[in-house]
């Protein structure tokens, strides 16, 4: 248990690490995507769904708090949470994920602004689609992941701050090319934290209740 510890710690604090290495701007604000969004998502794999769900909440309220009050505005709170239920996306196959996209495809078509760019929200029709094909391909799970945490995040968003229906139609395109990035990144990220999870263990340096999956290990 104490190894185990130990090593949710350390994995806590190189997700930390990745908070601070921004990769592009969102829409909006003044907060960051990282290169935490792409190693987050795929933590519930490894360490189970709700120590997954911890560690990552834990990187992110560390963050808030080395960068002081002054950083914590109602974005950097919305922040939070999309993520937590890509965790849960990630780690299992749960037909009740599903309904995370579906409730985000009724709520952002309730609000006016939304009902006006009702097309944006069509992207989350995607984990639907994946879903027969997520446990044969990495990047099929890795899509349907991360626009389940757009789900989330844009239905806060619009809520939170009322964007116009124009600015939601303009980021269409940006976010084809930004969710794709994502997809493949979290996919490459999965399969190299596997691998080096898997050589750790076969040195027996990995605590027993990590997960690595064997199917996803490169023939090197």
């Amino acid at each position: 248990m104490r190894k185990k510890l130990l090593f949710i710690l350390i994995y806590t604090v190189l997700g930390f690490i990745a908070l601070q290495i921004p990769f592009r701007n969102i829409v909006g604000s003044q907060v960051n995507f990282t290169l935490f969004d792409w190693f987050a998502p795929i933590s519930g794999a490894f360490l189970g769904t709700g120590l997954g769900v911890i560690s990552v909440l834990a990187m992110q309220i560390a963050n808030l708090v080395f960068h002081g009050a002054g950083s914590i505005d109602k974005a950097s709170i919305i922040r939070l949470f999309p993520t937590l239920f890509g965790v849960w996306f990630f780690a299992r196959k749960d037909r009740w994920q599903l309904v995370v996209p579906a409730a985000a495809i009724i709520l952002f078509n309730v609000h006016p602004f939304g009902r006006a760019a009702w097309a944006y929200s069509m992207f989350w029709l995607i984990p639907f689609l994946v879903w027969p094909f997520r446990e044969k391909f990495l990047v099929a799970k890795s899509l349907g992941t991360t626009f389940t945490i757009h789900s989330v995040g844009s239905v806060a968003w619009l809520w939170a701050f009322n964007l116009p229906a124009n600015v939601w139609i303009s980021l269409i395109p940006v976010v084809i090319l930004e969710r794709s990035i994502f997809a493949l990144g979290m996919s490459a990220a999965y399969l190299l934290t596997n691998n080096v999870l898997g050589f750790l263990s076969t040195k027996k340096l990995l605590p027993s209740g990590i997960k690595v999956a064997k199917n996803y290990f490169l023939k090197i």
